[in-house]
């Protein structure tokens, strides 16, 4: 009887079962990840949605019929054309700088010193990105007045640095290193074979780019141009550094919402505009991941 005990407790390597499932170890090493996510993600999250839903009244759609008003359509627009812009620039400079990489020794100092670089510019934001362009090509810049003493004046037609076509310069010089960073290792996947086969079949450059490697390669293409998008979408410390009047884009609409001493100070109406954003860049992030799941077949 002892014995026939002993043995429930036992499982076939001769390790205890502990009379029951058990939670595996490696999902240990996760929760405080798991805590992390659930306070700084999920809590503001709900906090957005119930500011949105809730009003002075209670439960309602007040908050949300601010989507209604022009000045709002027009900062959800001019964030989605600001967005569209810099994420299809990035990703085509980007792909053609991470193809020019792929292209060179794997091990050598050019991929180095590229995916180096890549690493810090594409964290390079915020303030000290937008003084970055303020020293270098504002008003007072050095690069701006070098550029005038020798005849050329960019700010001939306007100081075009500091409304949406500053952003989006300034915008674009951070999405080419993220798309490099994104579209290398799916660059990588593809097989000096497969290039090998298609010429031994009698095609061409042209053929094997129209498909075998452009099929393959635009499902990550698209989905890194979807994740450039969520990107420059969201951001907002660099804008409101650079654009200091208005609120043009979503994102300076919402902070200054919540930080207007002139009236418009509605923390509800905020987090109404705050959802609408969460929901775009959540709609995007799942097409992203769609599409990375595809181009994560033939990469295995």
């Amino acid at each position: 009887m002892t014995a026939v005990l002993e043995k429930s407790f036992v499982d076939t390597a001769g390790r205890p079962t502990g009379g029951g499932r058990r939670l595996p170890s490696q999902w240990l090493a996760v929760i405080p990840f798991f805590f992390y996510l659930g306070i700084f993600l999920l809590l503001p999250t709900l906090i957005v949605v119930g500011g949105a839903f809730f009003d002075r009244n209670g439960l309602g759609f007040s908050n949300l019929l601010i989507m209604n008003k022009p000045f709002v359509i027009s900062a959800y627009l001019n964030s989605v054309i600001l967005a569209a812009i810099t994420a299809i620039a990035g990703a085509v400079l980007g792909a053609v700088l991470a193809y020019a990489v792929v292209s060179g020794n794997p091990n050598g100092v050019f991929r180095r010193l590229v995916t180096s670089a890549c690493g810090v510019l594409a964290q390079f934001g915020g303030v000290t990105l937008a003084f970055a362009f303020i020293a270098t090509i504002g008003s007072a810049g050095f690069v701006y007045l070098w550029l005038k003493q020798h005849g050329l004046d960019v700010y001939a037609h306007g100081l075009w640095l500091y409304d949406l076509r500053g952003l989006e310069l300034v915008y674009t010089y951070f999405q080419i290193p993220l798309m490099v960073l994104v579209f290398l290792p799916a660059l990588d996947g593809i097989r000096p074979q497969w290039r090998e086969a298609t010429e031994s079949l009698g095609g061409n450059t042209w053929q094997y780019w129209r498909y075998v490697a452009g099929p393959l390669l635009a499902p990550a293409f698209f989905g890194a141009t979807l994740l450039l998008f969520a990107n420059a979408f969201s951001a907002y410390a660099t804008a409101a550094a650079l654009v200091n009047q208005g609120s043009v884009i979503a994102s300076l609409l919402i902070a200054n919402t919540m930080t207007s001493e002139v009236g418009l100070h509605d923390p509800g109406i905020a987090s109404a505009l705050a959802l609408v954003m969460v929901v775009m860049v959540a709609t995007v992030m799942v097409l992203y991941t769609v599409l990375q799941r595809r181009t994560a077949r033939w990469l295995r």
